[in-house]
């Protein structure tokens, strides 16, 4: 998906404006979200990191309960290319910070980061340290806890002067002691340097086991995130295209995402904001694989994770959308730009004179059961019940006129004289067209009509003032057939059978939703290059 970043006087780009994706390791990253449900610690952390990314881009339409979903901010403006996980709110990386175009936030310091995650690494291991020492303390103590000694007998004898003299028991026993207790000081010497060792083993173990958590939280992240990409891709997300422009050829008809993304931005703040089960993204989705790929309503509803009914719903919702809003794009274009953009074939050929080519696209219908619509729709040239459209195409091959919607059994000459297409025309204007547009001697000075001339059992039936131009025009002619065919290929849904419910006028409406979907197919093949 063509996206571009937001910060002020950045211009990375992922395409450039012919649509083609630049190749660059520049990445795009969205705003991160306020996560609510996932207890108070979470929401809190998100909350502030949310407010943090807005407080860093500091842009006027960029609020924190307004953000659009396709503002992205590039990896420019953090130091390792990418955002750091959320959690780890000391990272430097955690807001970006770099090449911001103002200087209200500056650049964090990788370096003072770095020191701040080792001091808090090391008293997270003093007090892990701490904790195992206090309870090989308590241990000792336990083991080192003995009886109380009995009380030495008393000794009657007295000296004269009333002095108690101790005897040479009494002086072993105190030998004793003393030998005892520099044995228990040097046991606890022992005990505490053994208690040491043990709680610097434990220590590691520890930083081991965290080094093993970490990874697997990792990991696990990495495949949520995974998960969810393809989740995403499932559910027909915005992302759903990611950097392919073939996938948005392919779904939509037109020719890069680029195109596609621009044309979304101009209709996204024009469609209706009430709440529906499709994102605005999935809805013109939808309606363009349906437009494209002529796909059953069954299928799409499979795709999108609802009903038929919501499908039908939709299509006709964004289809009456699109053509409130896009046929403006089928115009009649000036004389100064039709000499600006004349190929020179025509040129050549005409001087600037032409003006259109014209032909009749014809589409088969169901059978109507109303019998003066069947006869009207008949058309004994395709022998099935069709519909016809006038198109008029520019000497470049742009739609510049299209007529309502014609029964089969309406010659062309009528649907010319009655489509309004002669008002466009001035004095001096030529028109190239098929043999049936005969509508020269309607049309009297207001233009002069060129003809191919027609063929009959292989042999040509000319004229002699009829050679010359016949010449100059058989091969011009040829690009409304292209433009025509390059319509119906593009858009699958009007080279089937059409049926009877969308050739019904809507109601409130002159126009029909067949009138509703060639109008809006035309217009998005004006918004791709020209096949001539």
């Amino acid at each position: 998906m063509g996206h571009s970043c937001c910060v002020i006087g950045c211009h990375t780009k992922s395409h450039g404006r012919n649509g083609c994706k630049i190749d660059h390791d520049v990445r795009f990253f969205r705003f991160p979200t306020w996560k609510r449900g996932y207890g108070q610690q979470v929401g809190e952390l998100t909350k502030r990191r949310r407010m943090a990314w807005v407080a860093a881009v500091r842009r006027k339409g960029i609020t924190f309960d307004a953000i659009s979903p396709f503002m992205r901010v590039c990896s420019r403006h953090f130091h390792k290319g990418e955002p750091a996980y959320e959690m780890m709110e000391t990272d430097p990386d955690w807001a970006p910070s770099l090449h911001l175009g103002h200087t209200s936030v500056t650049p964090t310091n990788i370096a003072r980061a770095a020191r701040r995650s080792r001091r808090e690494q090391l008293q997270k291991e003093r007090w892990q340290a701490a904790e195992m020492g206090v309870r090989q303390d308590a241990k000792i103590e336990e083991v080192q806890t003995k009886e109380e000694p009995s009380e030495p007998d008393e000794i009657n004898s007295h000296q004269p002067n009333g002095e108690r003299t101790p005897d040479a028991g009494e002086e072993s026993g105190q030998l004793q002691t003393k030998e005892g207790t520099h044995e228990a000081g040097e046991d606890h010497l022992i005990t505490e340097a053994e208690t040491h060792n043990t709680s610097q083993d434990v220590t590691q173990t520890e930083c081991d086991l965290c080094v093993l958590r970490r990874a697997e939280v990792n990991r696990l992240l990495d495949e949520n995130r995974e998960l969810r990409r393809e989740l995403n891709e499932r559910r027909m997300s915005d992302d759903f295209f990611g950097e392919d422009d073939e996938k948005v050829k392919y779904y939509t008809g037109l020719p890069n995402l680029g195109t596609f993304m621009a044309l979304f931005r101009f209709l996204m703040p024009l469609m209706p904001s009430q709440n529906k089960i499709l994102t605005p993204f999935q809805m013109l989705l939808l309606t363009f694989m349906r437009l494209r790929l002529d796909l059953p309503a069954q299928h799409l509803a499979h795709l999108f994770r609802v009903s038929p009914k919501t499908v039908y719903r939709t299509f006709n919702e964004i289809v009456s959308f699109l053509y409130a809003n896009l046929r403006r794009s089928i115009v009649w274009p000036d004389r100064d730009t039709l000499h600006t953009i004349m190929p020179h074939q025509f040129v050549e050929a005409f001087g600037h004179r032409v003006v259109v080519i014209i032909d009749c696209l014809e589409m088969f219908t169901e059978k109507p059961s109303n019998l003066k619509a069947r006869a009207q729709m008949f058309s004994s040239y395709k022998h099935h019940h069709t519909l016809k459209y006038l198109i008029g195409i520019t000497p470049k091959g742009a739609i510049c006129f299209l007529s309502k919607g014609w029964g089969g059994r309406t010659n062309d000459k009528h649907i010319t004289l009655n489509s309004g297409f002669l008002d466009n025309l001035l004095p001096g204007d030529i028109v190239l067209a098929d043999r049936g547009f005969d509508i020269q001697e309607c049309v009297g000075m207001l233009c002069a009509e060129v003809q191919l001339p027609e063929f009959t059992n292989g042999s040509c039936q000319l004229a002699a003032r009829d050679v010359e131009e016949t010449r100059k025009i058989a091969h011009l002619r040829t690009h409304v057939k292209r433009v025509t065919g390059n319509v119906c290929q593009k858009y699958k849904i009007l080279t089937g059978t059409i049926p009877i419910k969308m050739i019904l006028t809507c109601e409130g409406e002159e126009a029909t939703m067949l009138d509703k979907v060639v109008t809006v197919c035309c217009a998005l093949t004006n918004h791709c290059p020209t096949i001539v």
